[in-house]
């Protein structure tokens, strides 16, 4: 019983690590280009209380691995920025909004250089546990670099591709995050749940996460 509960720890403990290490790189990333509110607000802590979203790191997780959905992602609570504080606000605002994709990719690029290291790792169990440990590092961070890179708001992607944008119809986009989260919701349960009672594969949201990580890893597992 508590080998299965260590187990179930270390398998899951990654992708926690991976989604505040995520919302922790946005905050630093903009204190250290000019705007302090994420330090100010005492976001820069690793405390993962400090960062637990009830539906992205919670619910979500849980519903995607109940109904075997493939894949398992979420989001911690977002950091405060203000990008007027900013100090080259069209560039600042790309590096912040990147800030969290790139430390998933450094992370699992990390995890896979240590990977190489586990067999060293004395005792069959320990080196089984670290293994786990890793390989789960390297799959949740990317597929959390992955989702985010999507230009769907209110993930990063969006405010890369549209965020720096003067148009009125871009900050429109960026800003609407319950649209962006509806929109989500219904790519991830409700087609695929529509498409599998007319015996149709309607997951597409799930394949571009799958098929697109698979790649990654497969490139950094090497």
């Amino acid at each position: 019983m508590l080998t299965a509960v260590i187990v179930k720890t270390v398998a899951y403990l990654p992708i926690l690590i991976a989604i505040i290490l995520h919302e922790v790189a946005h905050g630093y990333a903009a204190w250290k280009l000019g705007d302090n509110t994420a330090k100010y607000y005492g976001r820069l802590s690793l405390n993962p209380v400090k960062h637990i979203d009830i539906f992205g790191t919670l619910i979500l997780p849980a519903l995607l691995i109940i109904s075997r959905a493939g894949f398992v992602l979420g989001w911690a609570k977002p950091v405060p920025v203000n990008f007027n504080n900013l100090r080259n606000y069209k560039r600042d605002l790309v590096i912040v909004s990147a800030a969290g994709i790139i430390v998933n990719l450094i992370l699992a690029a990390g995890s896979a250089l240590l990977l190489k290291l586990a067999a060293y790792v004395p005792g069959a169990m320990l080196q089984g546990l670290v293994s786990l440990f890793l390989v789960n590092m390297v799959v949740y961070n990317v597929l959390l670099a992955v989702f985010n890179i999507l230009p769907l708001p209110p993930l990063d992607g969006s405010k890369i591709l549209f965020g720096w944008m003067d148009y009125p119809w871009a900050k429109k986009y960026v800003n609407a995050d319950k649209a962006g989260l509806a929109l989500i919701v219904f790519l991830v349960f409700i087609i695929p749940s529509v498409g599998a009672q007319f015996g149709y594969n309607w997951n597409w949201f799930g394949a571009y996460l799958i098929k697109t990580s698979k790649f990654l890893i497969s490139a950094l597992l090497m």
